[in-house]
């Protein structure tokens, strides 16, 4: 048992030796990297900064249209999917047989859509209305 102390007293010696060696190389070198000036007008960074400055073929359209878009685009999606739940209903009501349970839970199937589809609706109008203000006030026209 006490080689294995002995041993275990090495290694820690030997990490703690490493550590602080490492430690010193790290701290006691000078800092390599520097900064380049742009006042410099053949300097790498001012090629950079001309080549940002230069059309990047991205799309002019205003982000607010872009935003626009994608909002309708998910609320013609629920819509679709208010559509097909209210044909799952009636495709329910229809095929029941006089079951008063598969009769009930069509009912619940199509009040739902209806008002997921008046959400749907009203969220529609909301979003139109603020876009159309807001590109109203950013472009000075009503």
């Amino acid at each position: 048992m006490l080689q294995w102390m002995q041993e275990k007293s090495t290694i820690f010696l030997k990490i703690a030796m490493t550590t602080v060696v490492l430690s010193s190389a790290i701290f006691s070198f000078p800092r390599v990297a520097q900064a380049q000036s742009i006042a410099d007008p053949n300097s790498n960074l001012q090629e950079g900064v001309n080549i940002i400055s230069e059309p990047l073929g991205l799309p002019t359209t205003d982000i607010r249209l872009v935003i626009a878009k994608i909002i309708r685009i998910a609320l013609g999606l629920l819509g679709i999917i208010a559509l097909v739940l209210t044909l799952y209903a009636g495709f329910l009501w229809m095929t029941a047989g006089g079951n008063q349970e598969q009769i009930d839970s069509a009912k619940k199937v199509l009040l739902n859509a209806v008002i997921g589809l008046a959400i749907i609706l009203s969220a529609y109008a909301i979003v139109s209305f603020v876009i159309s203000k807001l590109l109203g006030a950013s472009s000075g026209t009503n």
